[in-house]
């Protein structure tokens, strides 16, 4: 699901919550070595996306946050930031042959590079923690 995360609002709040769930405790980050991403450079997107990633003329980037049942990826344009909110269980990640890093969720998706080892250690991260949450029955959705 694609929001307009830029303001406080309870609802949009509500609603990535029950999606993905409450962000981690304190305790929680400090185990995991951190639960947000470096920074992305987004090479390519869905139609969705790149329709508002072409509205201004800045780079396009975005970053990741871990949530317990899925993530967050969040990613400006103008004065706006968005957020594409995926469970765990909606996530498809691929790791191409030249260094790309491929996020699907139903008709969404978002290729970033991965040019540093920080980068694949976090998607490292990534996959071991929906590894340890993807839900195994289908009462648990």
């Amino acid at each position: 699901m694609l929001l307009n995360v830029s303001y406080s609002n309870k609802d949009i709040t509500k609603k990535i919550d029950e999606a993905v769930g409450k962000p981690m405790p304190i305790k929680e980050r400090f185990a995991m070595g951190g639960i947000g991403s470096p920074k992305l450079h987004i090479t390519e997107a869905s139609i969705d996306i790149y329709n508002l990633l072409v509205l201004d003329s800045s780079t396009n980037t975005c970053n990741i946050e871990i949530r317990p049942n899925g993530i967050i990826v969040r990613f400006r344009s103008r004065l706006e930031t968005y957020g594409l909110v995926i469970p765990y269980y909606k996530l498809n990640v691929y790791k191409g042959d030249i260094g790309i890093y491929s996020m699907y969720m139903d008709h969404y998706f978002i290729k970033v590079r991965s040019d540093t080892k920080a980068i694949q250690r976090f998607f490292q991260k990534l996959l071991d923690h929906r590894a340890d949450n993807l839900p195994t029955n289908l009462e648990d959705l």
